[in-house]
C-alpha cells in the first residue's frame, strides 16, 4: 500500500481556498492576475496548510530557481566576506537564495566550483575571476548561459558586466602620498601578480615613481608572515634601505605590520606603512594603520543589483561579441591618512 505524503500539495491549496490550481499556481509564483481579495485568501490557506513548492519540479517546469552563485576567491578574507554580505542582503530581497563557494584563486576550483552551481540551476552569478583572461572560463559562462555579473575584476575579451574600483588611479594616490611626505625610497610589497586587480596596483605605484623620478623597488614574494619578515630583513639590510611601504592588499599589510613590530622597526620613524585595503583592526592598531580604502559592501550591493536587474530583463546569457563594450561600474576608493604614514603624527 503506497503511503500517503505528509506534504500538502497544491491540489489541497486549491481545494481549501476554493479556487482553481491554476490561480493557486500564479499566486505561489507571485500572484500575476489574480484579484487582491483571492491572492489574501490562497495565502492564507498556504500559511494555515505549511505548503512549501517542490522548487526542483518547478525548475524543471522552466521556472526561476531562486538561488543565485556567488563564487570567490576565499570567505575569510574580509573584502570579500563583506561583499558576500551585502550580496546576499540583495539576493534575500529579491526571495533568492546566496549559494557562495571559495576558488583560493585556483582556476581548476573555479570551473568545479560552477559546474556545482550549475548543477543546481542557478538563477545567475557573481564571480571574482581567477584569470580575467580565461578562456576556459569565458567558454564555461557562454556554455551555461545564465546572466553573469564579476565582482572586483573583469572579464576580459566578454561584454559581462563588472564592478570594480579603478586600482591604478588609487595605488598611483597612495604612492603620490608617501611621495608628498617626502619619502625617497618606497618599496612596494605583494604576491599574485596574475591577480588583475594587483597588476592594476603594481601599474600605479610604477607610474608614480617614476613620476617622482624615485627608483621602483617592488618585492613579489610576499605571501604570508615568513615571506614578509624575510622581505623586510633583505631590504633594511641593504645598502639603500627603502624609507616607506606601500603593501598591495590587507593581508600583506597584516604580515608587514607584525614584521615590522616583530623586528622593532619603529613605524613611522624609521620605515613608513600604507596598505591597499582597510581592514578591522587598522584604525585601532598602535600606530594605526594608513590604507586605500575600497567601498567593500557597495561592490558587492551593486554587482547583486546588476545580476537581478538582467534577471527581470530576462536576459538568458552573456555575450561575446567582438568588440562590444561590456557594462563597468567603477566605484571610487579614498585614502585613509593614519599614524603609520605620519600624518596623525605618533599614537599613544
Amino acid at each position: 500500500m503506497k503511503k500517503k505524503s505528509t506534504h500538502p500539495t497544491l491540489s489541497e491549496v486549491a481545494r481549501k481556498a476554493g479556487v482553481g490550481t491554476t490561480t493557486a499556481s500564479r499566486v505561489i509564483n507571485g500572484g500575476d492576475r489574480v484579484s487582491p481579495k483571492t491572492l489574501a485568501r490562497v495565502r492564507q490557506v498556504i500559511e494555515s496548510l505549511g505548503y512549501m513548492p517542490n522548487q526542483a519540479a518547478r525548475v524543471l517546469k522552466g521556472n526561476r530557481a531562486r538561488t543565485v552563485g556567488l563564487v570567490i576567491p576565499s570567505i575569510a578574507d574580509p573584502f570579500f566576506s563583506s561583499c558576500a554580505e551585502a550580496a546576499h542582503s540583495v539576493a534575500r530581497a529579491h526571495g533568492s537564495l546566496l549559494i557562495v563557494t571559495a576558488t583560493h584563486n585556483d582556476p581548476d576550483t573555479e570551473i568545479e566550483n560552477l559546474n556545482v552551481l550549475t548543477s543546481h540551476r542557478t538563477d545567475g552569478l557573481l564571480i571574482a575571476p581567477a584569470n580575467s583572461q580565461s578562456q576556459v572560463l569565458r567558454d564555461m559562462l557562454n556554455r551555461i548561459g545564465v546572466p553573469v555579473v564579476t565582482i572586483d575584476r573583469p572579464i576580459f575579451d566578454s561584454s559581462i558586466a563588472s564592478v570594480v574600483v579603478d586600482n591604478f588611479k588609487a595605488a598611483t594616490m597612495a604612492t603620490r602620498h608617501l611621495v608628498d611626505h617626502g619619502y625617497k625610497r618606497i618599496a612596494c610589497l605583494t604576491s599574485e601578480t596574475t591577480l588583475f586587480t594587483i597588476r592594476e596596483r603594481i601599474r600605479g605605484y610604477k607610474k608614480a615613481i617614476q613620476a617622482a623620478g624615485l627608483p621602483s623597488i617592488l618585492d613579489t614574494s610576499v605571501n604570508d608572515y615568513p615571506s614578509a619578515e624575510e622581505a623586510i630583513r633583505r631590504l633594511m639590510a641593504g645598502a639603500n634601505p627603502p624609507d616607506a611601504v606601500f603593501t598591495l592588499k590587507n593581508s600583506t599589510t597584516v604580515y608587514a605590520f607584525e614584521a615590522l613590530q616583530n623586528l622593532g622597526i619603529a613605524v613611522p620613524r624609521t620605515l613608513a606603512l600604507l596598505g591597499f585595503d582597510d581592514f578591522e583592526l587598522a584604525s585601532t592598531l598602535r600606530p594605526s594603520i594608513s590604507v586605500v580604502q575600497q567601498p567593500v559592501e557597495e561592490i558587492g550591493r551593486v554587482a547583486a543589483k546588476l545580476l537581478f536587474d538582467q534577471l527581470s530583463d530576462g536576459r538568458k546569457a552573456p555575450t561575446f561579441a567582438a568588440g562590444k563594450r561590456p557594462q563597468q561600474v567603477k566605484l571610487e576608493t579614498t585614502l585613509i591618512g593614519r599614524s603609520s604614514c605620519g600624518c596623525s603624527g605618533l599614537d599613544g
